[in-house]
């Protein structure tokens, strides 16, 4: 009878050792997603930052006396090469997406400009690469929510909290761009 006691004893320590040593793994896996997933973006915006002097400078011999739109773009662009964490990051993201709004609605004033090939194939190139920026963000926020529910929900919370495992932050809209758009006809 005793040996039956601790043959069920020990088969019980190996399945809770190997619950922990799964929960921790997941927990390390799930967080590496989200290291992953926020590397995604930052290659998405270094391929936009990598783009736009490039159409600046396409644009500057069109619309050389739209100078203010132009340093505004830059210095956007500079907001995002320069930006940490996920916070500042998607903030400076928001400006930059703004000021390349304003761009493209200047572009609209200049038929030369419209009609030129690079303007186009840079136009279609940033246009590509925002929707990647977009999948990427999409992605990023799935990850962290895998990766907080485990770190919030029990008993993985338990190894989360022992470990130092912290939940990560959402990348998350402007306000501005929450808001319902108002429509008059």
């Amino acid at each position: 009878m005793n040996f039956i006691i601790i043959i069920v004893v020990v088969i019980l320590v190996i399945f809770i050792i190997g619950t922990l040593i799964h929960m921790y793994n997941n927990l390390v896996g799930l967080r590496n997603l989200v290291k992953n997933s926020y590397s995604q973006i930052d290659v998405q915006l270094k391929r936009r930052n990598d783009l736009i002097p490039n159409l600046v400078e396409t644009v500057k011999g069109y619309a050389g006396h739209e100078k203010g739109v132009l340093e505004e773009v830059t210095k956007a662009r500079t907001g995002v090469m320069n930006a940490q964490g996920v916070k500042e990051t998607s903030e400076a993201d928001n400006q930059l997406t703004g000021a390349l709004k304003t761009l493209f609605a200047v572009a609209e004033n200049y038929p030369d400009l419209k009609a030129n090939s690079n303007f186009q194939q840079l136009q279609n190139e940033l246009t590509e690469t925002e929707d990647k920026i977009s999948y990427s963000r999409q992605f990023y926020n799935d990850a962290v929510l895998k990766y907080n529910n485990a770190c919030q929900q029990f008993p993985s919370s338990l190894m989360a909290r022992l470990f130092g495992f912290k939940v990560d932050e959402f990348f998350e809209a402007p306000a501005a761009e929450r808001e319902v758009p108002e429509v008059k006809f």
